[in-house]
């Protein structure tokens, strides 16, 4: 697969490698995020770069392991046993030549297998005595962060970079797995943007056939994908995959995940937190709300794959280890249109977030659900909305509604619109703007916004 989406991050890092002095980065995503292929774009062996890929072995194995990587690039190099980190580090500082970039990737494996590492890289970078750019790498999240972003750490505030990678945005999986507008918006809504999820997609002719070998497969090989993300980050994976199943199948309230794992509320709290941190799941508040004091907090799994994992997987493995996959994937298959949507809206959302439409530039979309004043019947009804961003100068609301159907009876939706915008309170001082965010462009044009999936794509 072509190398998509990461020219910012790349152009970065070959401008921070550019400077006069020696550089400490950091590199750090969730497996299976790319980051391996942009250290292959920005490392160059030909001029001397070294890249080692670090494993489970001991620290004796791993210190000869990284010779032996160093001793293909400097002659002899490895010729030598060296008895500690600090000696190999320095050794390469004098043989190093010209001013090469060295990658430790899976550092934190590096780490396991010696704590004292992180204190002499400190050292070292302390002193001045690396004559390399120096780049760590790890799909941990939780332990890279906690090398750099915490202050008791050694390695606190020594990184001249740091670049979390995030996965990459929709309109780029057209390219990566070469489909339609439309047809993108699904496959996104199982792979996600994880690029190697769509170098395995691309091994199979279509979209089910993918799904049912890859996922739905005991064999394939994401059927235990959620396991091995949570492995990497979290001690107690049982949990975490407790809550991330209670989550996946409907429930989403933090007293409804409290009572399906039979624990008070504040006894999940934390781990809720950390799934958050990781971008695992998010909280979601209706607009207009105030996250800390709002009690109308619903959590979701952000990640696609994990979404599906414990939709159609896990609640079904029995079935599946059955060599069964067949009976899942109808099962999908026939809610894949109330499946997609989900994705549809939250893609619609994105697509509304920091963007100018009609000359009015809008700040983050979100949900909203609550109450509003139907006029005709003179009192408070129950609503949702898919689609609601106020404008930054705070005079306009974007109100819409995402639909993923063929047939969308449009004047309906409109006049949906219209009156439940007429019983909201925020919307009271401002210009509201109507917005139908559809699968298809309808045969008629509506005096309100239509967005579809070659806009949101693109």
């Amino acid at each position: 697969m072509e190398f998509l989406d990461r020219e910012k991050e790349l152009s970065k890092l070959r401008k921070a490698l550019a400077r006069e002095y020696p550089q400490f980065i950091v590199i750090y995503g969730r497996r299976r995020i790319g980051k391996s292929t942009l250290l292959r774009k920005l490392l160059d062996s030909s001029k001397g770069d070294i890249y080692f890929l670090a494993d489970r072995t001991s620290e004796p194995s791993q210190r000869q392991l990284f010779a032996d990587i160093i001793g293909l690039h400097i002659k002899g190099f490895n010729a030598v046993t060296y008895p500690n980190w600090e000696i190999l580090l320095t050794n390469l500082s004098k043989f190093a030549g010209s001013r090469i970039t060295v990658c430790l990737d899976e550092f934190p494996y590096l780490v396991q297998s010696c704590p004292s590492l992180p204190s002499v890289l400190q050292k070292l970078i302390d002193s001045k005595e690396l004559s390399f750019n120096l780049v760590i790498c790890g799909s941990s999240q939780h332990m890279m962060q906690g090398y750099v972003l915490d202050g008791n750490e050694p390695l606190y505030g020594r990184a001249d970079e740091i670049i979390k990678l995030q996965p990459i945005p929709a309109k780029y999986i057209q390219q990566g797995i070469h489909c339609n507008n439309e047809q993108a918006v699904a496959e996104y809504a199982v792979w996600g943007g994880i690029p190697r999820y769509w170098e395995l997609r691309n091994n199979y002719p279509n979209f089910y056939d993918a799904i049912e070998n890859l996922l739905l497969n005991s064999n394939g090989t994401l059927y235990d994908e959620p396991f091995r993300l949570l492995q990497d980050e979290m001690r107690d994976t049982v949990q975490a995959s407790s809550i991330l199943s209670f989550i996946g199948n409907g429930a989403n309230k933090l007293s409804e995940i409290a009572s399906r794992a039979e624990k008070q509320s504040s006894d999940i709290t934390a781990q809720l937190s950390r799934l958050k941190n990781l971008g695992l799941i998010e909280k979601e508040i209706p607009f207009g709300e105030n996250e800390k004091s709002s009690k109308k907090g619903l959590y979701h799994i952000t990640d696609p794959l994990l979404r599906f994992h414990y939709k159609y997987v896990l609640p079904f493995r029995s079935i599946l280890e059955m060599d069964n996959s067949q009976f899942v994937l109808e099962k999908f298959k026939q809610e894949e249109q109330q499946y997609v949507s989900m994705m549809w809206e939250e893609l619609c959302r994105n697509y509304v977030t920091a963007r100018t439409l009609e000359d009015i530039p809008y700040q983050k979309a979100v949900r909203w659900w609550g109450v509003y004043f139907d006029e005709v019947q003179q009192k408070y009804l129950p609503a949702e909305l898919d689609v609601v961003a106020e404008s930054f100068d705070n005079k306009h609301v974007l109100i819409g509604e995402c639909k993923w159907k063929n047939n969308v009876d449009v004047h309906y939706e409109i006049e949906r619109l219209k009156k439940i915008s007429n019983g909201l309170s925020f919307a009271k001082n401002h210009q509201v703007h109507l917005a139908l965010f559809l699968k298809k462009h309808p045969d008629i044009s509506p005096d309100v916004t239509i967005i579809t999936p070659e806009d949101v794509m693109d």
